[in-house]
């Protein structure tokens, strides 16, 4: 069941539309990672602007029959209760090898001390891991979906 906060973050963002009568209509509501401490670092690292990126495996998307996020669709950030921390709009979508993903997006990630090598660090041993529960394993060169995305409420000064 979604939280209340999210259709009030949801219309909120959307009253706060000053030159769109008609604003978005969809929106997905998530929180990062599987585990409460992360999910409430990261979401705190999106809205304090220091984290601009996300991303996942391709492969899980294939295997769901799950759609790929897109450009400018837009998604709720929960905490790990549910609650709606921000909303945010995808800006750039890109389909890149594990092994090919660069030091740029490692640090929009915002995570650690944002190099290369800790981002490849702590997705390898996610990714691997989300690959155990079905019986599968990551390679280096795995497509990555990587999401870049601005907060658009609440706006940033």
């Amino acid at each position: 069941m979604e939280h209340i906060s999210v259709e009030k973050m949801w219309k909120e963002y959307l009253d706060s539309l000053e030159e769109e009568k008609d604003g978005p209509s969809e929106y997905d509501a998530y929180s990062f990672c599987n585990d409460e401490e992360s999910a409430n670092r990261l979401a705190a690292l999106v809205k304090e602007g220091k984290k601009r990126a996300t991303s996942s495996l391709y492969l899980l998307y294939e295997l769901e029959g799950e759609e790929l996020p897109a450009i400018n669709s837009y998604s709720i950030i929960l905490n790990w209760t549910g609650d709606a921390q921000c909303v945010i709009r995808n800006t750039k979508v890109s389909l890149i090898p594990f092994n090919e993903v660069t030091n740029e997006f490692a640090k929009s990630e915002g995570e650690g001390d944002l190099s290369l090598e800790y981002w490849q660090e702590a997705h390898r041993a996610f990714f691997i891991e989300a690959l155990k529960e079905i019986d599968k394993e990551f390679t280096e060169d795995m497509l990555v979906v990587c999401e870049e995305f601005e907060v658009v409420y609440p706006r940033q000064n």
